[in-house]
């Protein structure tokens, strides 16, 4: 559901959602109810940024930096009463890479860029297209990004030592961590896997609970009191800062190698944002401007960058959070950036206590949640095109390009649309009353949309009818639509026609269609263009008399 309406300038569309509540009114009771939904929410992000910021190759601070300034410029900017911005796990495969092949400059530097993308996306209302991406791509790249987490969490979850590194490609990537299989740490596989059985059973018994921080909490304390043999963010990464850094420019000077990641990032960005903006207002019932909402992710990323933060998009499952939490509006998301910057000035020293093991625990159920194991298998018995459509796309996202995986599978699904509109569209002979029936003319009817699949399907059956020299008669009162390639069908069918002493009549059509086809060429005499058949009789009547 995208809110398209537009005001007297044309601007409405990219007015943020925080005008709208203010117009709505906005009471001391609806603040506190934000202010409660932010805190939950913000309870949920803290170990969900640092995690995500930690399996992207960066530290965790960075992930800090990204919820609390992309995160307050989302809701204070964006088209959706609901949407909560931050990093997401949809961006590690990417943001990894990234960083492996330009370093953390150049990560900073294609999310500056991307958000300059990702403002013109919107300027130029690509929101109200990009939501079409078919649903098994969207189910296909999910899942595989799904794999690609849960895969990236093994050498920390098992504590595994890999002396040449891990390598990005999951092929080599699972051969490595197997011939790495004798340096497994039991005490982190403990931690790992406790971390995932309280976040699963609080889910089950207490679903209301922060599980995410509770699990972390409680593996942290045992792994201290312990003295357990694990890694934590302090033995790896050092101590947290307590404060934002000052606002800085990124080095421009790496534009060229960053610019494809940032329209890589762009276009995950804008999709992951939308069917986030979407899910909240099926749960909400709410109106999003999609347009609005680009425009603010674009901001949103420019200033995670200028604060060292990386690529911020909406994400699903802090936004359910959210709407669940009873929030009335962008207030409870920006009310959860600033909880997240208090969490980080008073309790920076003790995120260092975090276990990576715990934090491994925290992705694999996030990566679990992701798989949508459910939606996959039901789109695999569907049709054969689902099937292949979520299958490539799954299979591409898994062993090649996350951005390779969305453009093949959408270009499927297009052919896959197109075979299923060219079946849809059926021609067959006009059943004739019995007492009326006539020699001089044959009637076929025509229904669905005729466009160049159609048109290459029925085009033979056309030629055919062509070959008597009599009147062919089209009624087309059931086709809704004619593109160029149907048009100069009708235009060759009429002029064989014609050769051969007959005439081509096309009936029914809409005063929309019949301008459009004119347009196109496809104008009378060379065709004639009659309400019904009745008309058609009366002209073939009138010329029987006439000779």
């Amino acid at each position: 559901m995208t809110d398209t309406s537009k005001g007297h300038n044309g601007l409405t569309e990219f007015l943020p959602k925080l005008l709208t509540v203010w117009r709505e009114g906005y009471s001391i009771f609806d603040l506190k109810a934000d202010a409660l939904a932010g805190l939950t929410v913000a309870i949920v992000a803290l170990p969900l940024s640092m995690a995500i910021a930690i399996a992207s190759g960066v530290g965790p601070e960075r992930g800090l930096y990204t919820a609390i300034v992309g995160g307050f410029l989302v809701s204070l900017l964006g088209g959706s009463r609901y949407q909560i911005g931050g990093p997401a796990g949809a961006f590690i495969v990417l943001v990894s890479a990234c960083v492996m092949a330009v370093g953390i400059q150049g990560l900073i530097l294609a999310t500056f860029l991307s958000g300059f993308v990702l403002i013109a996306a919107g300027a130029l209302r690509l929101g109200t297209y990009i939501r079409y991406i078919p649903y098994p791509v969207t189910v296909g790249f999910t899942a595989g990004i799904a794999v690609i987490i849960f895969a990236s969490q093994l050498r920390e979850m098992f504590g595994l030592t890999l002396p040449g590194g891990e390598p990005a490609e999951i092929l080599h990537k699972v051969e490595a961590l197997w011939a790495a299989r004798g340096t497994v740490t039991p005490a982190a596989a403990a931690v790992a896997a406790l971390t995932a059985a309280v976040i699963l059973g609080l889910r089950r018994v207490r679903p209301q609970w922060p599980g995410m921080l509770i699990a972390v909490a409680l593996a942290s304390v045992l792994a201290a009191v312990l003295v357990l043999p694990v890694a934590t963010i302090g033995s790896r990464f050092g101590a947290l800062p307590n404060m934002l850094p000052v606002p800085a420019l990124p080095d421009l000077a790496l534009w060229q190698a960053a610019l494809p990641w940032a329209f890589s990032f762009a276009l995950l960005g804008a999709i992951e944002s939308l069917l986030s903006a979407v899910v909240a207002d099926g749960m909400s019932g709410a109106r999003h401007r999609s347009n609005a909402e680009l425009v603010a992710q674009g901001v949103a990323n420019i200033g995670s960058s200028v604060f060292g933060g990386f690529c911020v998009t909406g994400t699903i499952a802090r936004t359910a959070t959210n709407v669940r939490a009873g929030s009335r509006g962008p207030v409870s998301g920006m009310l959860h950036a600033l909880f997240l910057l208090a969490f980080m000035v008073v309790a920076a020293p003790l995120a260092a206590y975090i276990p990576l093991a715990a934090l491994a625990g925290v992705l694999a159920v996030v990566a679990w949640g992701m798989a949508e194991r459910h939606e996959f298998a039901a789109l695999l018995r569907s049709s054969w095109g689902d099937a292949l459509v979520v299958g490539v796309t799954f299979l591409l996202v898994v062993f090649r390009d996350l951005t390779e995986g969305i453009v093949v599978g959408f270009a499927l699904a297009g052919l896959v649309f197109i075979k299923r509109m060219s079946e849809s569209a059926a021609m067959r002979p006009r059943a004739e009353p019995h007492d009326v029936p006539r020699e001089d003319r044959v009637v076929y009817h025509l229904e669905g949309p005729y466009f160049f699949g159609a048109a290459a399907q029925l085009g033979g059956v056309l030629d055919r009818i062509a070959e008597a020299p009599r009147a062919l008669v089209l009624e087309m009162s059931g086709v809704p639509l004619i593109d160029s390639s149907g048009g100069r069908g009708f235009h060759s069918l009429a002029a064989r026609a014609r050769r051969r002493g007959g005439q081509l009549y096309l009936v029914g059509l809409s005063d929309r269609l019949r301008k459009q086809l004119e347009r196109q060429g496809v104008t009378e005499p060379e065709v004639l263009y009659l309400p019904d058949l009745a008309a058609v009789d009366a002209h073939l009547d009138r010329g029987s008399e006439s000779s």
